[in-house]
């Protein structure tokens, strides 16, 4: 068994499976949230991803050029239409409309618009509260030199545009992609 793979599987036990009796998950999510919520803009920038074991999962590395945003984006709701005048209430189409896309794919939308240099890499669930939701995103960047040299990041930032093009994994999901029996 290669190092990165007993390092990951030791990773996973550590911080996912095992549970602190003493530690209190509960507070510490709340808070988070709290400090979220005090976030100006809808994207902002991480020094370290909050799960770090999940980020790992979907590709991010600790290297130059390769970051994680929190994005926010509200919550419930379908998609909101203007009213119009001229029909009748029943013709007026404003109940149970849904748009064609998750949340989660909007908010790797929102990220790849806000750093126009970067590639979403991918995305998770953070958190939610009573009116948003939270993802972290993971990007890299086009430009630095370690991302070419890296076989797997190489890649993803080749092309420009995943998230806009649905080549993430939130996106091939909406698509339609993923087998199911």
């Amino acid at each position: 068994m290669s190092f990165t793979k007993r390092y990951k599987e030791t990773l996973v036990k550590v911080l996912s499976k095992r549970e602190d009796k003493n530690y209190n998950y509960r507070e510490t999510y709340k808070k988070r949230l709290m400090d979220f919520r005090k976030f100006e803009g809808t994207v902002t920038k991480l020094d370290v991803p909050t799960n770090l074991v999940r980020a790992k999962e979907l590709g991010y590395k600790a290297k130059k050029g390769i970051f994680t945003v929190v994005v926010r984006a509200r919550r419930g709701h379908g998609l909101f239409r203007p009213e119009h005048n001229a029909r009748r209430p029943k013709r007026m189409g404003f109940t149970k409309l849904t748009r064609n896309i998750s949340i989660q794919r909007i908010c790797e939308l929102r990220a790849s618009a806000r750093y126009p240099n970067c590639e979403v890499v991918n995305s998770y669930f953070v958190g939610e509260d009573g009116k948003y939701k939270y993802y972290e995103i993971i990007l890299a960047s086009r430009n630095q030199p370690e991302m070419q040299k890296d076989k797997e990041l190489k890649k993803i930032i080749m092309h420009k545009g995943r998230a806009n093009r649905g080549l993430t994994s939130q996106g091939k999901k909406s698509r339609g992609l993923r087998k199911t029996k």
